[in-house]
């Protein structure tokens, strides 16, 4: 046991290439069975890896994209965000910090069930996770006070969120609807019985003039 620890250890510090380090994921995670129990792991930092998650998704190792989508959803079902606000690769021994350029996942597609306070969004992201927005996976809305343009955010898991690709964001908004929060118009949607504001309705207006 102490030896295989010595191993992966050995592995994660040389970095060596992007199948070694999967290999080693592998033993923890559980493949193609959705993410680890990597909320549940409390193993000691190894140091930070060079690997990059883009804005628009896309994974880099050295300096590299990953091409393997299986490769890329390995690494996401050991990914965790801590409160520190970094994001890390975690095993039951090991943790190694990666960066992240904006959320980790983007959402790519979404489907929308039902109408009014029935009515449930269902999103799959670019590493295969499926989430239905309610209370338990909150979506969140930011302006970018440099554009005014809209980021849209939804919890995937622990701390990790996926933006909304931008076709996603737009089909998203056609369901959208003028509704009184504590006294004031805002423009929302809705999904599981709870309503997540976008923006006030004027300034939604404003935009679109």
């Amino acid at each position: 046991m102490t030896e295989s620890r010595s191993e992966g250890k050995a592995v994660l510090r040389q970095s060596a290439d992007a199948a070694g380090l999967a290999a080693l994921i592998g033993r923890a995670a559980r493949a193609d069975k959705g993410p680890a129990p990597v909320e549940r792991w409390n193993p000691q930092f190894c140091g930070d890896l060079d690997m990059e998650i883009r804005a628009d998704g896309t994974w880099y190792y050295l300096g590299t994209p990953i091409g393997r989508p299986a490769l890329v959803q390995l690494f996401s079902s050991v990914l965790r965000k801590d409160e520190d606000g970094r994001t890390y690769l975690v095993t039951p021994v090991e943790r190694v910090g990666i960066r992240v350029e904006d959320a980790p996942f983007v959402a790519v597609e979404m489907n929308v069930s039902g109408h009014g306070e029935d009515q449930v969004m269902t999103f799959r992201t670019n590493v295969g996770d499926v989430v239905e927005a309610g209370p338990d996976h909150p979506l969140r809305f930011v302006v970018e006070p440099e554009t005014g343009g809209l980021k849209p955010y939804l919890l995937v898991r622990g701390r990790l969120e996926a933006l909304l690709g931008r076709p996603v964001m737009y089909e998203l908004v056609e369901h959208g609807e003028e509704i009184g929060i504590d006294g004031r118009m805002m423009f929302a949607v809705r999904s599981h019985g709870t309503v997540f504001p976008v923006m006030p309705a004027g300034d939604l207006k404003k935009l679109s003039a």
